[in-house]
């Protein structure tokens, strides 16, 4: 399998849904769908009333059918929901999780990468954080039941995540290590998933998908190509001008006047380093302009991944008021984008932009009604009689506090997981009538947004980026790189 040019990047909440990777797999590059809170996505699409269809086609093909129609018949609302009625929540996940959210999660990976995958011969990935570890299981299972050709996963060190993979692809058991706050040494707790008992006793053997780290730092390439459970097929070499989620700045957090974490030097990648490691690698973080393709094969890259571009496309998944509101505010050169430090529960920086009427106005922030329950960055902490208990900085301030939080973790911190689906049109509906608000992330790209825009047009596409991206390459450098180790179809 020849290796892209071009990632698309996996991007927040259904903001690179199945759309828009199907169209840039069709375009002979690298489509991913974003594999954060799928099971939520897909219980709030099918809530909606799946007016096209396709997620109950996707059901049809889902291999193990009384298992889709429970899903069905849990989620769908013919017609949809009606426009002030709250979505039926589902189940938070946990260390020990409800056979009905281990399923759901299954079947809603695969939709998701059935529905990019279907009606080409292109390739399509799908993209977790190692943060959100409690779903990641079924969710990587139910993506290789659906044949996904490449996993990508940052935020964190996935070097278990190979090895699942591989246990997988043979239809075998995987563990996969939970950080707990305050485990005593040599506690450890897992997270395990066993296709054979969840395929009642018929697990496939699968295609092993290629695995792509994506790292902020040569030492973090070495780590993972070194020290993982599996093979690692290559990196995205990803800088602090990203959307979303950043690596934080190496040593002391230091901030400058506007309050952004400060980077330095040593927060560029050693690429050299990255080079010696012979793995292909993209590099990522601001590379959506043009010749920034060109720049990154002189350095020595495979390719280079662009998400922001991608979002504000016609098929990203992002609101299109909040892409018009995006496209005006570019055009007045009056869009910001804010490096926050605080605003995750992660605890890892966190790209917001300022936009009126989301949660990155003070006001707004400051009026919302604390609430957790979807509860995908929740951490598990260990309680004094040695059980554990799941708390997050962003829940409402008493709870977290009667759970040994520390009131100073809960400043400024967001409610992520419900405002990310807010963005592409999934809000939760509050018993004051409230919806709740978006949070708008991209790279610091986003505030140039509009220059993908002719002065009559009101939007672009996916094709857009593509050719932009590879306009002015010699037809030389754009043929296709050597393809992947042969362990991308094992299985």
């Amino acid at each position: 399998m020849p290796l892209p040019r071009i990632i698309q990047g996996g991007m927040g909440v259904a903001v690179s849904g199945w759309r828009l990777a199907r169209t840039v797999a069709e375009l002979g590059q690298l489509g991913v769908v974003s594999g954060t809170a799928l099971a939520v996505v897909l219980a709030r699409r099918l809530q909606l009333g799946d007016p096209g269809g396709e997620l109950r086609r996707a059901l049809e093909h889902f291999p193990f059918p009384q298992m889709a129609e429970r899903v069905l018949e849990e989620n769908f609302i013919p017609g949809g929901k009606g426009e002030g009625t709250p979505f039926r929540l589902t189940a938070m996940p946990t260390l020990q999780p409800r056979p009905a959210l281990v399923e759901l999660t299954v079947v809603a990976n695969f939709v998701e990468v059935f529905l990019a995958k279907e009606g080409h011969s292109g390739v399509a990935g799908i993209n977790y954080l190692e943060k959100i570890q409690l779903p990641t299981l079924p969710s990587i299972y139910g993506a290789m039941l659906a044949g996904v050709d490449y996993v990508l996963m940052g935020a964190g060190i996935p070097r278990a995540i190979p090895g699942v993979m591989d246990a997988f692809a043979k239809g075998q058991p995987a563990e996969l290590r939970i950080d707990v706050e305050g485990a005593l040494a040599g506690e450890e707790h897992f997270s395990r998933f066993d296709p054979l008992e969840f395929c009642q006793g018929k697990a496939p053997e699968l295609k092993r998908p290629a695995f792509l780290g994506i790292v902020a730092s040569a030492t973090l390439a070495m780590t993972l190509a070194k020290k993982a459970s599996g093979q690692v097929n290559g990196f995205v070499v990803e800088g602090p001008t990203a959307g979303g989620h950043n690596a934080p700045p190496r040593g002391p957090l230091q901030l400058t006047a506007d309050g952004e974490p400060l980077y330095g030097e040593r927060d560029s990648a050693d690429l050299e380093k990255i080079k010696a490691l012979g793995l292909p690698f993209w590099l990522a973080g601001s590379y959506g302009r043009p010749g920034k393709l060109k720049e990154a094969l002189d350095l020595g890259a495979t390719g280079v991944q662009v998400g922001t571009a991608f979002a504000f496309c016609e098929e990203g998944g992002v609101d299109p008021e909040l892409k018009r509101l995006a496209f005006q505010l570019s055009r007045e050169k009056k869009l910001r984008v804010f490096t926050d430090p605080k605003a995750s529960p992660t605890g890892f920086p966190f790209k917001v932009a300022s936009m009126p009427g989301t949660i990155s106005e003070q006001d707004l922030y400051e009026h919302r009604d604390r609430v957790c329950d979807l509860g995908y960055l929740r951490r598990l902490y260990r309680r004094a009689d040695g059980s554990l208990g799941y708390r997050c900085p962003s829940e409402p301030i008493d709870a977290f506090l009667k759970k040994g939080g520390k009131e100073e973790d809960t400043i400024g911190r967001k409610c992520i997981c419900n405002s990310l689906p807010a963005t592409v049109g999934f809000g939760q509906v509050r018993d004051n009538g409230h919806l709740e608000l978006p949070i708008v992330t991209g790279g610091d790209d986003l505030a140039n947004i509009s220059d993908y825009l002719t002065p009559e047009a009101e939007s672009y596409t996916a094709a857009d980026v593509v050719r932009v991206l590879l306009a002015g390459i010699p037809e030389n450098d754009l043929s296709q790189p050597a393809e992947l180790e042969p362990v991308l179809h094992q299985g």
